[in-house]
């Protein structure tokens, strides 16, 4: 995966805009405008602030289905994506929660958005949905059937989970990368605003040897110099809010002040950069 192709940078930084309850979900209000409006307004802060992608999620549809969300919610999740890529021109990203995964790629293709993530890719997480099964099986081909070459961004270990049995995180990543056939790999914290542990970052970069490893939680101005250490991209919600609250709207002032100390830290990390150069070019 090369992410200066899709990112004009080798070190992405990548802002969420959590869309507020869509179709379908217990809390959805009625009003797909409204969503939509608030959705523009978070891409534009994110865009104003200087990130270098986007990543769009049903975030605020909880409690989630585990696998399969309703047409509705993929007829509005394509509606807001096309219309975000006519407001700004960043590359943008589709997350299906909790694990629609086809749906994402679904949407992805239709919509060209580059790349989608994807919360279990292989292995098998009790959540609180239940147990999530990998789908990378389905996916995979799915994606071959569509023609598609929307990139794959998944989980290791994903957050509010935990793996059934004992399981390695060096192994994790690699079943994750080869057997799996992710296009980058996600590390997070237990939770939505908990960062993963420097050390877990520097052994999921080892075992994934040249595939990105992106930041997927708790990354904040405070931490991003350490983080990016052992990283090669971040994507980022919950410090870029008002006041560093999740169910807030997008702070753009927050958003420069993020991009601003990642990028300083970037700068400062010259053995980083440079390994990170030397990784990306040889993938496709």
């Amino acid at each position: 995966m090369d992410l200066e192709t899709i990112f004009q940078t080798r070190n992405p930084i990548i802002g969420v805009v959590h869309l507020l309850p869509l179709p379908t979900s217990p809390r959805w209000g009625g009003n797909l405008k409204a969503v939509i409006e608030r959705a523009e307004r978070e891409a534009a802060a994110l865009a104003s602030g200087g990130v270098d992608g986007i990543i769009v999620e049903n975030f605020f549809d909880a409690p989630f289905a585990k696998n399969t969300v309703d047409p509705a919610v993929v007829s509005a999740m394509s509606l807001i994506v096309d219309r975000l890529q006519n407001l700004v021109t960043l590359p943008i990203g589709v997350n299906v929660l909790r694990n629609d995964a086809r749906s994402a790629l679904a949407i992805a293709s239709c919509v060209q958005a580059p790349f989608i993530r994807v919360n279990v890719l292989t292995g098998a997480m009790a959540t609180d949905q239940g147990v999530i099964e990998g789908c990378a099986y389905d996916l995979l081909r799915y994606r071959r059937e569509l023609g598609s070459e929307v990139k794959i961004l998944a989980d290791v270990l994903v957050k509010h989970a935990r793996p059934l049995g004992a399981t390695n995180l060096t192994t994790a990543v690699q079943d994750t990368i080869e057997r799996g056939l992710a296009d980058g790999i996600i590390l997070s914290g237990w939770s939505t605003g908990n960062p993963p542990s420097c050390e877990d970052l520097e052994l999921a970069s080892t075992a994934a040897n040249q595939t990105p490893v992106f930041i997927g939680s708790g990354a904040n101005w405070e931490n991003i110099t350490s983080l990016f250490g052992a990283a090669n991209g971040v994507i980022v919600s919950s410090s870029l809010k008002r006041h560093g609250k999740r169910d807030e709207p997008i702070d753009p002032i927050r958003v420069s002040q993020f991009v601003e100390a990642a990028r300083q830290g970037l700068s400062s990390q010259v053995p980083s950069a440079q390994v990170s150069s030397m990784k990306l070019p040889s993938q496709s």
